[in-house]
C-alpha cells in the first residue's frame, strides 16, 4: 500500500531519497517522510501531504548525510497526522523505521514495552518496531542487527521494514514478510525500495526479497539472510526491462489520460506474447476439475471478461472469484487450476486465495505485469503482461492487456477443445490484431465526442450502468472508475437484473448508462433495447454506449456516443476504452485528482 525507499552512498542522499519517494507516491500519499543518518545521528522530517508540498515545509533540502530511508503513507492504523507519519524513532531518536503491512500484535507489543519504560507519540501499528529494536539493545544487549532480526521474529501479520541508526551509519537493514521489497544495486550506491520504481532512474540491476529475508546495505555490498535462522542466502540480480522515461508522463496532462493512450501499445505487446506460453495455460484448464480467475477490483473485472470470453470462444466454465471472497466462498481443492491476475504481483487478497489454492492441491498460474514479483514467484506458471509502468493509481492499461491476454487463452483453448477449428483461430486472432489501432483510431478521433459527452453528464452523480453479457462486465468496470476518479456514485449491475428490483430506483433523480452491443449480437441487443424501454417507460434518463445508426435515431436516447463499427468479438474492449476515457473527463471536469484520488493506493498489499 504505502511506499519505501532507501539510499546509502559514498555521495549525499538527500536528493535521490526525495527523488525515490516522489517515485513511489502512487502507493499512498496522505503524509511522508525522510530519515537521514549524518554526523548530527538521525534526523528524521515528516508531515501530512503530498512530498513536494512536505519538501518544501519539512525543508528536506536542509538536511544531507550518506544513508536515508523514506516513506509514502496509505493510512491504515492511525489517522493521517504528522505524528503518524513515517519515519517513526525510538525513545533516544536514534533508531528510524519504514513499514508497510499490519502488525496484528502490535497492542500487545506496545503494552509490554509501555511497561517496560517506553513512550508512544503516534497510534499506528508500525512505531512499535522501533522500541522492541531500542529495547533489544538497551535491556537485553543485542548488537543492532541481532536486535533488528529479534524484532522481526516478534511480529505477527505483514511487513516490509527498514531502518536506520544513528550508531551504525553507512546500513540499511531491512526484511519482508507478505509485503515486497526489492534491493537496487548500483555503483558505490545501493537502494531499497517498494518497488521498482524506488531506483529505476538510478539503476536497473534488483535482488528482489523472498518472505522471511533480510538484508543488510550498505555503498558496496548487500547481504541477505534468512530471519528464521541467519543463513546467507545466494541471489540472483534480475535486470529490469523498464526505464524512467516510460514512467514519465510524455506530454500528457495526466498519467492517466497517457495510460488510456498506451492501449494501442500495450494490447499489441500481449499480441508478441510467446505461443506456447498461452497454450500451456489454455491446456492445463482442459485438464482441470475447475478453472478459478481470481482477481480483486479491477483484476476480477478483468476475469469476469475472461469468464464470458472462455464460456463462448472455447466452451469452458470457468469461474470469476473476487479473492478477497476467495477462503471463504470457493472450495478449491486437488484438480483444480487457479489462474490470478495482479498489476503488481502483491495484491495481499490476491495472494492469500493463492497460497489457500496451492496449500488444497491445486495447480496455479498468473497473469501478472511486474517481474520478480510474489506472484510471480508463487505460481506454478506464470504470463507477463509486458504493459510496462502504470503510475496511475487507476488501473487503464494493464486492465485492458490482462483481457486482451485471456482473450488469447480463450482462443488457444477453444481449439484444444475442439469448440473452434484452426480456421476459424485465424480469423479471431485477426480481429484481434487489428484491436491496437481501432484503439488508436478512435482515441485519436473520438476523443471529442467522448469530452463532449463527460461535460454534458459531470453534475450527475447517481448512477446505474447496465451491460448484459460480456458488456455486463465493462460496466461493472466504468462504473468503477468513475467511483475512482470522479467519486460519484455508480452501480453496474446485468441489464436484466434491474427489472428484479433495482428498477424501484428509477426516477428523475437517478439516470441510466448502458451499454448496448452491437447489432449483429441479435438477442443481446435485444434485449438491451428492452431494458432501455423499461426504462424510459418509468421516467428514468437513458444515456448509452453503443455503435447502432438506428438507435442513434431512434429518440430512444437522452444522450449518446455513437461509437465506430467494429468486429463484435473485439467491441467489448473498445468500448471499454470509450468508458475509461469518458471516466477521465468526467473527473477533471470536476476538478479531480485523477491520478492520486482520495483514499485509494495503487498497489493494496494489506489485508
Amino acid at each position: 500500500m504505502c511506499g519505501i525507499s532507501g539510499v546509502v552512498s559514498a555521495e549525499d542522499v538527500s536528493l535521490k531519497l526525495k527523488d525515490s519517494i516522489r517515485n513511489l507516491e502512487y502507493r499512498g500519499y496522505d503524509s511522508c517522510g525522510i530519515a537521514i543518518v549524518n554526523g548530527a545521528g538521525t534526523v528524521v522530517k515528516k508531515n501530512i501531504g503530498y512530498v513536494n508540498d512536505v519538501a518544501e515545509k519539512e525543508a528536506f533540502s536542509d538536511v544531507s548525510g550518506l544513508t536515508g530511508i523514506a516513506h509514502t503513507r496509505w493510512a491504515t492504523h492511525g489517522r493521517v497526522t504528522k505524528p503518524n507519519a513515517h519515519p517513526h524513532s525510538c525513545c533516544e531518536g536514534k533508531i528510524a523505521v519504514v513499514h508497510n503491512g499490519i502488525i496484528n500484535n502490535h497492542l500487545k507489543l506496545k503494552k509490554e514495552l509501555l511497561q517496560a519504560g517506553h513512550s508512544f507519540i503516534s497510534e499506528t501499528d508500525s512505531e512499535v518496531v522501533a522500541h522492541i529494536i531500542e529495547d533489544g539493545i538497551k535491556r537485553h544487549g543485542l548488537d543492532l542487527e541481532d536486535a533488528f532480526v529479534s524484532a522481526l521474529h516478534k511480529l505477527d501479520g505483514t511487513f516490509a521494514i527498514a531502518m536506520v541508526s544513528g550508531d551504525t551509519p553507512g546500513k540499511i537493514f531491512c526484511g519482508r514478510h507478505e509485503s515486497p521489497l526489492i534491493i537496487g544495486v548500483g555503483e558505490n550506491e545501493n537502494y531499497i525500495g517498494s518497488d521498482f520504481n524506488a531506483f529505476i532512474e538510478f539503476t536497473k540491476n534488483a535482488v528482489v526479497l523472498d518472505d522471511g529475508e533480510y538484508a543488510v546495505v550498505s555503498n558496496e555490498s548487500y547481504s541477505v539472510k534468512k530471519i528464521k535462522d541467519g543463513d546467507y542466502i545466494s541471489k540472483s540480480i534480475t535486470v529490469i526491462e523498464w526505464d524512467k522515461e516510460m514512467a514519465q508522463k510524455g506530454g500528457f496532462p495526466h498519467y492517466m489520460l497517457k495510460e488510456i493512450h498506451e492501449q494501442s501499445d500495450t494490447i499489441s505487446n500481449v499480441l508478441e506474447i510467446p505461443e506456447p506460453e498461452i497454450k500451456a495455460i489454455a491446456s492445463a484448464m482442459l485438464d482441470a476439475d475447475n478453472i478459478y480467475l481470481m482477481g480483486v477490483g479491477t483484476t476480477y473485472y478483468s476475469a469476469l471478461v475472461g469468464q464470458y470470453y472462455l464460456a463462448s470462444t472455447a466452451g469452458v466454465m470457468a469461474y470469476a472469484v473476487s479473492s478477497d471472497e476467495a477462503l471463504e466462498a470457493v472450495p478449491i481443492k486437488k484438480g483444480d487450476y487457479v489462474i490470478a491476475i495482479s498489476q503488481s504481483g502483491e495484491t495481499y487478497d490476491t495472494l492469500r486465495g493463492l497460497r489457500y489454492a496451492k496449500k488444497n492441491g491445486a495447480k496455479t498460474a498468473a497473469i501478472v505485469n511486474v517481474v520478480g514479483s510474489s506472484m510471480s514467484r508463487l505460481v506454478d506458471s506464470v504470463i507477463m503482461q509486458g504493459t510496462g509502468p502504470e503510475i496511475c493509481v487507476v488501473s487503464t492499461k494493464v486492465a485492458t492487456a490482462q483481457m486482451a491476454t485471456l482473450i488469447r487463452v480463450a482462443i488457444e483453448a477453444g481449439v484444444l477443445s475442439k469448440k473452434i477449428t484452426l480456421a476459424k483461430k485465424k480469423e479471431l486472432l485477426k480481429h484481434l490484431k487489428s484491436l491496437p489501432k481501432a484503439v488508436s483510431d478512435f482515441l485519436n478521433e473520438h476523443s471529442g465526442f467522448v469530452h463532449s459527452l463527460a461535460n454534458r453528464q459531470a453534475d450527475y452523480d447517481r448512477w446505474l450502468y447496465l451491460g448484459r453479457g460480456v458488456y455486463y462486465p465493462v460496466a461493472l468496470e466504468t462504473a468503477l472508475k468513475v467511483k475512482e476518479v470522479a467519486y460519484h456514485h455508480a452501480e453496474g449491475m446485468p441489464a436484466g437484473f434491474l427489472k428484479h428490483g433495482t428498477i424501484a430506483l428509477i426516477d428523475e433523480k437517478i439516470r441510466s448508462m448502458v451499454f448496448v452491443p452491437p447489432v449483429a449480437e441479435k438477442e443481446i441487443y435485444k434485449l438491451t433495447i428492452s431494458a432501455i424501454e423499461e426504462i424510459k417507460a418509468r421516467g428514468g434518463t437513458v444515456a448509452a454506449f453503443h455503435s447502432s445508426d438506428s438507435l442513434a435515431k431512434s429518440g430512444l436516447l437522452d444522450d449518446q456516443l455513437q461509437l465506430p463499427k467494429t468486429n463484435p468479438f473485439i467491441a467489448p474492449i473498445l468500448m471499454l476504452v470509450a468508458g475509461q476515457l469518458y471516466s477521465y473527463f468526467v473527473a477533471t471536469t470536476l476538478g479531480r485528482n485523477v491520478d492520486k484520488p482520495r483514499a485509494l493506493a495503487k498497489s493494496v498489499t494489506v489485508a
